[in-house]
């Protein structure tokens, strides 16, 4: 009679383990939902803050247009004044003045960040100046202007962007309209790349006395130079560099001629190719001298 009792306690037992898991995980998932509940309440207030402080950045921005567009009625009449009469007048007229250099400034300020930083002036014409620096390996060298009307349509009135760059197709492929920052972007590419095979060029002429350059067209994108090349008889041969992409600094094609046929397909110019190809042409040339690849 024993045997029964104790199966009849372990399943008592069994059922009491059960029914307090049971409770506890009732008690967990009310809690987790009340938790829920709370995370989505605070969520729910976050989201009602933000929403009335961007209605109350509109109606701020609003006013700040309508007092902007007030204002810049004033100026329009004001610029046809003589400033000097302005500066000696009224404190009204002084005023203004000061508030008219201020929406300048203001303006050129916020010009100056949408562009990516250009430098810019502004023109008597209604218009802005934006300046493109260039440089080559830390050192500046020329910089090229655009003057640009903004009434309206915007559309570059002046410029001395060199007549090889195609800047009327950079127009149209940047849509200078609608992103500006990319059109300056992407001629300052092809400023930088222009002035830094150039000052290649003057660093051979300058510092490779026994590399002739034979032929350079103006946009530097094509290279021809002479060099002789180490045997029992040195040999004279011609090195051409073409530079195909021409918002780069680098050579995309380089070949070479000579008496020797065999000279083009060495395992040497192989090598000697890849470094034409892969750094700047006046180290290549030190690099190619000290290895004995030419004299």
């Amino acid at each position: 009679m024993e045997e029964p009792r104790k199966d009849v306690l372990g399943h008592l037992n069994m059922l009491e383990m059960k029914a307090n898991h049971l409770a506890v995980k009732q008690q967990e998932l009310w809690q987790g939902k009340v938790g829920r509940e709370k995370e989505l309440n605070a969520t729910l207030q976050a989201l009602i803050i933000k929403r009335d402080q961007l209605k109350a950045e509109l109606k701020a921005n609003a006013s700040l247009r309508n007092i902007r567009s007030t204002l810049l009625n004033k100026i329009d009449g004001l610029c046809e004044m003589d400033v000097e009469d302005m500066e000696g007048g009224s404190e009204k007229s002084q005023l203004l003045l000061l508030m008219a250099r201020h929406t300048q400034l203001k303006d050129l300020l916020h010009a100056h960040h949408l562009i990516g930083g250009y430098d810019v002036l502004l023109t008597k014409d209604n218009g802005v100046c934006v300046s493109i620096a260039t440089s080559y390996e830390g050192l500046y060298l020329e910089t090229y202007n655009l003057e640009m009307n903004l009434r309206g349509k915007i559309r570059i009135s002046r410029h001395n962007i060199p007549p090889f760059i195609p800047l009327e197709t950079l127009v149209k492929q940047g849509n200078i309209q609608t992103d500006i920052r990319a059109f300056l972007d992407t001629l300052s590419q092809y400023l930088n790349a222009y002035v830094g095979r150039r000052q290649q060029l003057h660093l051979v002429k300058e510092n490779h006395n026994s590399v002739r350059v034979m032929e350079c067209n103006a946009l530097c994108t094509i290279l021809v130079l002479m060099f002789s090349v180490p045997g029992e008889k040195p040999r004279a041969a011609l090195c051409t560099l073409e530079y195909t992409d021409h918002t780069r600094c680098l050579p995309t094609r380089v070949t070479i001629e000579s008496e020797d046929t065999a000279l083009a397909s060495s395992p040497q110019w192989k090598k000697d190719q890849a470094l034409l190809l892969e750094n700047p042409v006046q180290r290549a040339l030190v690099t190619l001298k000290k290895g004995g690849s030419i004299v």
